[in-house]
């Protein structure tokens, strides 16, 4: 007798309760200028940051960044991993649809970076919703070549059009610059066009804090928007 398969079928509704702490930055003037739309920075932070202490987030990044700068002229959205778990697409995104629906956020200019862990982070989720994002700035990361190689037809315009900025310290020991070119080199070879990489040649694994002070890498962020597609009539 021949064993044969059967086709077969799970049809599931899966539900889960998830409680993420996080820090929000809201820019001077927020409050006084009611009609202003904000540009946004997701940060993601490092492995190191992970735990339930939400004010460790600020120890890195643009959230540190502001403490000093209190007319820095953005958003910021600074998620706490929990300790034991790496970023989630899913959670991520939730968190974003909720700022978007309570705060003053221009959608057009929702940017997205993180460090390390953060910037594992970072590619996955700017590849995997490349629509969602008008820049993405990845430092010290990796990544899946899948999101670009097995690229959702719907998606392909977007992962195409979405400018990414990556960074990385040449002598990174724990997280290697090649996974940062391999990354830059797949999206150049699928069309991206608007792609870029530094490298700090002397740089070790951290290549954030030179990053992150850097003012031409906000300044590129609001060079750039996400349009949004017009709704047929």
């Amino acid at each position: 007798m021949n064993p044969r398969h059967e086709a077969q079928r799970l049809l599931v509704r899966a539900t889960r309760t998830v409680e993420l702490e996080y820090l929000l930055f809201l820019p001077r003037g927020y409050q006084d200028r009611r009609g202003k739309r904000w540009p946004l920075i997701l940060f993601l932070h490092g492995s190191g940051e992970r735990g339930r202490r939400v004010w460790r987030v600020a120890k890195h990044g643009p959230p540190k960044l502001v403490a000093e700068l209190p007319d820095f002229p953005f958003v910021v959205v600074s998620p706490l991993c929990p300790a034991g778990q790496t970023w989630s697409n899913d959670v991520l995104l939730a968190l974003l649809e909720r700022i978007l629906a309570e705060r003053r956020v221009d959608p057009s200019r929702v940017y997205l970076t993180g460090l390390s862990m953060g910037g594992y982070g970072a590619w996955g989720l700017g590849l995997g919703y490349p629509e969602r994002f008008a820049a993405v700035a990845p430092v010290c990361g990796g990544g899946s070549l899948l999101p670009i190689l097995l690229v959702h037809p719907r998606r392909v315009r977007a992962l195409r059009s979405l400018p990414v900025w990556a960074f990385h310290g040449g002598k990174d020991s724990v997280v290697g610059v090649g996974e940062s070119e391999r990354l830059i080199e797949a999206l150049r070879r699928s069309g991206a066009r608007d792609v870029r990489l530094t490298v700090y040649p002397e740089a070790e694994h951290d290549s954030w804090t030179e990053t992150y002070r850097t003012p031409q890498l906000y300044a590129w962020f609001l060079e750039h928007r996400r349009l949004r597609k017009r709704r047929r009539t």
